[in-house]
């Protein structure tokens, strides 16, 4: 589970950063939208854009044999954008992020295919960071968890009428009537 929360939070980051540079880069209006978007696109990068690069590979392979070394090159070059469109505008779909023009749909997935090779070069240092965060978070909510006031007090041996009150706060029967009910 921490493994999937550190890469969620940690693509999070950057994708926020990533929808910044491209509302700030071409016609694509992103501003406040960016921290939705950002949840919805690393949302699709995890669990969606697997699923469609498997599904336009199989569909490539079907006719590889038929396509030169160049060609090749070619038709996985457009599948890759083909990937990065369709997340793209499965990302202005459910998000706020509008497009303004021709280049608002083109030039978004292009900035994407670059966000991810650069992604992909220094994940291991942003996610080992991110879980460095978190076990520091982890461990301060557990301290705080486990530090009261009865555990910073000194052991010492209880008095039988200490014993006797406190018996009495768990349950809320005097020691007489937790005498009758034994009786009983």
């Amino acid at each position: 589970m921490k493994k999937w929360i550190v890469r969620f939070v940690s693509l999070l980051v950057y994708n926020v950063a990533v929808l910044l540079l491209i509302g700030a880069l071409t016609s694509a209006r992103v501003g406040w939208a960016a921290l939705w978007a950002g949840i919805v696109l690393t949302a699709l990068m995890l669990w969606v854009k697997p699923l469609v690069t498997r599904w336009f590979r199989s569909m490539a392979a079907k006719s590889a044999h038929q396509r030169t070394k160049t060609g090749e090159l070619v038709v996985q070059g457009l599948l890759t954008f083909g990937v990065a469109l369709v997340v793209w505008v499965a990302t202005v779909l459910f998000s706020r992020v509008s497009v303004g023009g021709f280049w608002g749909w083109v030039l978004p997935p292009i900035l994407l295919l670059i966000g991810w090779s650069v992604y992909a070069a220094v994940d291991e240092r942003i996610e080992a960071q991110t879980s460095a965060l978190y076990d520091r978070a982890e461990a301060g909510i557990r301290n705080r968890r486990s530090t009261s006031p009865t555990d910073t007090a000194p052991a010492s041996t209880p008095s039988p009428d200490t014993r006797a009150a406190r018996a009495e706060l768990h349950d809320g029967l005097t020691a007489e009537q937790r005498r009758m009910l034994d009786e009983l």
